[in-house]
């Protein structure tokens, strides 16, 4: 069968990547896109990918999103008119979503972001089937007018971690903390405070701070030591401490049984408490608190391995779903 996957941020690429390879192992064809974005196309490469870059991201403004989206939907279905996908999948994609519904390819969908409202409007109902962590009920992505939900035991991460192997180059200084940046311009933060630059600062007296912005990739001269590209996930598996408003990157570490702080309360979402739930050292609270977090976890790398082999890796249950689409359309 040909796949249509699409990537719109690090975290999709590194999903489309995990599902790319596995469809192609098993014979089929896969076109990947992504756009211009700082954590897409040079993470892409690094996983092996090559992909076809279409339009790009643009959050200045309400209309520079709809302006850029719009145009990306067009150039993608002119890319692909010619010689449709019999399946398209996404983490969620936007552009994907619509494009597909337009030129009447099945979705499939996987989704983890129950704050996500405009997203979740825009993309569960075009969605053929959903894919979704055991962790969120199936209530939940209904009320978005979602059609079939099949549910795996485990979260999104799983794709990527397991059977990870992190670049043995990195020998950071120690201890190293990992600050992630809130994701400032999404639609569910604009109206938020970012205190990650402050606690990073606070952080510093307590080690080797390495702040992971979003948007710019520049040195700065405070607790921030991010300059271009930073394969996140690898660095993530030789730190000694991860603190986030409780994204994937805190997922991935609380995986690798790395100690994750998440500060925020929209990072109290379903997965992340289920992962907690389970055993893995992630931990929420709120940022003022953080500090004293930090100082009780810091370096305190916990034994996952067994916690980890039990889920559910969900690249099997999407290629599953995708195979059942393509046998429906021959």
């Amino acid at each position: 069968m040909r796949v249509w996957y699409d990537a719109c941020t690090g975290k999709h690429v590194r999903y489309g990547a995990a599902i790319a390879k596995r469809l192609r192992k098993a014979g089929h064809e896969v076109v990947f896109t992504t756009r211009e974005h700082p954590d897409t196309v040079s993470l892409a490469r690094l996983l092996g990918e090559n992909p076809i870059v279409v339009g790009k991201y643009s959050p200045t403004s309400l209309f520079s999103r709809f302006e850029e989206s719009a145009k990306r939907m067009v150039q993608l279905a002119e890319l692909l008119k010619d010689n449709l996908p019999d399946v398209a999948i996404s983490h969620q994609s936007v552009e994907l979503c619509r494009t597909a519904f337009g030129l009447g390819v099945p979705v499939i969908l996987t989704a983890d972001t129950p704050h996500a409202t405009a997203v979740n409007r825009l993309t569960v109902p075009l969605a053929e089937t959903l894919v979704i962590s055991e962790a969120i009920p199936k209530g939940f992505f209904k009320r978005f007018g979602a059609k079939n939900i099949i549910q795996f035991k485990g979260v999104d991460e799983v794709a990527w971690i397991k059977g990870l192997k992190p670049d043995g180059k990195v020998e950071p200084e120690r201890p190293l903390i990992v600050v992630r940046q809130m994701e400032t311009r999404a639609a569910y933060c604009l109206e938020r405070r970012d205190e990650t630059m402050d606690l990073a600062k606070k952080l510093s007296s307590m080690g080797k701070v390495l702040f992971i912005s979003r948007y710019e990739r520049s040195e700065r001269k405070e607790a921030a030591i991010d300059s271009g590209f930073v394969d996140s996930t690898s660095v993530v598996a030789h730190a000694d401490l991860v603190v986030s408003v409780g994204g994937t990157i805190s997922r991935e570490a609380a995986l690798q049984g790395v100690p994750s702080i998440v500060i925020s309360e929209f990072g109290r979402t379903y997965v992340n408490k289920y992962l907690a739930k389970l055993g893995f050292p992630l931990f929420m609270t709120s940022a003022r608190e953080a500090i004293r977090y930090s100082k009780k976890y810091l370096g305190k790398r916990f034994d996952v391995r067994s916690k980890l082999a039990r889920l559910e890796d969900p690249v099997g249950v999407i290629e599953r779903v995708a195979s059942e689409f393509a046998r429906e359309t021959k």
